[in-house]
């Protein structure tokens, strides 16, 4: 028996040492800096701080709730979670390479055997243990398992770019839908001046104080607001359903009865120094962590030109009865020497194709932080250029307006034609709805200057979809 204990105590010894040894190698750390210079600071920035969950600074009850559901609810996202999921198995199911495989064995046979008229039986049982481990000498596993999990990170930061747009995405369809009821009032108002107009201007043709001609007109810009408030009333609905499915729910009118109110974008928020917001930014890091994830198959494609070196071993016991089994073993130990003789340049092609892959996520890196720097250019600009067309046309209908008074009142006293009051008119009430439009956009750049900036934050993970029987 001391024999035998020796000879278990050798195998384990040796795997054990083994996965030890390669354990020890690690791979090197590499920066990964963009490929041209970056700016020292945006052209603009602001005060307020924007808190983690950006669109929090809107101070709007109704789209945090929104927001809140469809970050569990929303189906996109949970299918960024399983992906995620996926990939994290992969990096598990890789790295368990890095560890010896054991499995076990166990049978039993009886074997009947007659001559002339005696019968006998006889019985084997059998145990065992088989343990195999590949030595990662030259890192190839390592490299490999790396690889698979800084997919895993990259998978991550996904599903966190995922949630930045998908509130974004319905913070905007909330508010287009605020515009859009807003300005089913303002065409209703219009509709109703419209028709106040209308009826004055009958009554000025039945007394022969005016021709059909100005009816006609002023019949047609009534029809042509009821046309208007017919597809906002189209707008008002389909942004309901789209609104419904963001959050994961059927399409339907969930919102008819709600106020929705068409905020006013407060101050603008603080913006750190473009490096930080690239740092922050998910998109980026996913794009750097594929850029690791590459460079690691690089090293991984690399090993795999050396020779392998593995182990095998197995622990057997037999006998012909059950409480015997274990009396008497046999150990065994094997180690094996592969590697490449002719592959025909399959390993160094594969070595060309990891690096050129290297490449085109390095470039994919850079790519990516121009684009993140653009989003907040862009969105500075926009939001600055939107305020001023804002007050601009605030002034347009202000003096609009102005015009429409004072051509009606010259109309009734008989000094103009009619034609002059309905350019005014057609003019204050386009301005008036433009004018809605446009306060619209401004809050819509807003939200794109905090989906810029924003960075992730704690997301719970939802569960796996299954199949239900029935």
């Amino acid at each position: 028996m001391l024999r035998n204990r020796y000879h278990i105590s050798f195998l384990t010894s040796a795997l054990i040492g083994t996965a030890v040894l390669s354990g020890c190698w690690q791979a090197k750390t590499k920066t990964i800096n963009p490929s041209f210079e970056m700016p020292a600071a945006f052209s603009a920035e602001g005060m307020e701080e924007l808190p983690e969950k950006w669109w929090m600074a809107f101070d709007d009850p109704q789209l945090d709730g929104l927001i809140e559901q469809a970050l569990t609810e929303n189906f996109s996202i949970r299918s960024a979670w399983d992906r995620l999921t996926q990939a994290e198995q992969i990096a598990i199911k890789t790295g368990a390479s890095l560890y010896p495989s054991v499995r076990y064995q166990g049978g039993a046979s009886r074997t009947r055997l007659e001559t002339g008229n005696v019968t006998t039986y006889t019985s084997e049982y059998s145990a065992g243990l088989a343990a195999s481990y590949e030595i990662d000498l030259w890192g190839k596993i390592k490299s490999s398992q790396q690889a698979a999990v800084l997919d895993a990170k990259a998978a991550q930061e996904t599903v966190n770019a995922a949630a930045i747009t998908l509130s974004a995405s319905i913070a905007k369809t909330w508010y287009q839908l605020a515009e859009a009821k807003q300005k089913g009032q303002v065409i209703a108002q219009q509709l109703d001046t419209n028709q106040k107009v209308l009826e004055v201007i009958r009554l000025q043709f039945r007394q022969s104080q005016t021709g059909a001609a100005e009816v006609f007109r002023q019949e047609q810009l009534v029809e042509s607001s009821r046309g208007q408030l017919i597809q906002n009333n189209e707008t008002v609905v389909l942004l309901q359903h789209q609104l419904s499915v963001l959050i994961g729910k059927t399409p339907g009118t969930w919102w008819t009865d709600t106020a929705v109110t068409l905020v006013k974008p407060g101050q603008m928020p603080a913006i750190d120094v473009p490096s930080a917001v690239i740092q922050r930014r998910p998109d980026v890091l996913a794009a750097y962590n594929t850029i690791l994830a590459a460079d690691s198959r690089v090293a991984a494609a690399i090993a795999d030109q050396y020779p392998a070196i593995s182990l095998s071993g197995t622990i057997e016991t037999s006998a012909g009865k059950a409480h015997d089994l274990f009396d008497d073993w046999l150990a065994n130990l094997a180690a094996n020497l592969t590697g490449p003789l002719l592959d025909a340049g399959l390993r160094k092609t594969e070595i060309e194709r990891t690096k050129a892959a290297l490449s085109e996520k390095i470039n994919n890196y850079n790519q990516s932080v121009l684009e993140a720097l653009q989003d907040v250019e862009d969105a500075l600009n926009r939001e600055r250029f939107q305020r001023q067309y804002v007050t601009n046309l605030q002034q347009q209908l202000t003096l609009a307006r102005q015009v429409y008074d004072r051509t009606r009142q010259r109309y009734i006293k008989g000094q103009l034609d009619y034609i002059r009051v309905l350019e005014s008119l057609v003019s204050q009430q386009t301005l008036e709805q433009r004018e809605l439009t446009a306060r619209r956009q401004l809050v819509d750049y807003r939200i794109d200057l905090c989906r810029a900036i924003a960075g992730g934050w704690s997301l719970t993970r939802p569960e796996n979809a299954e199949l239900k029987s029935e």
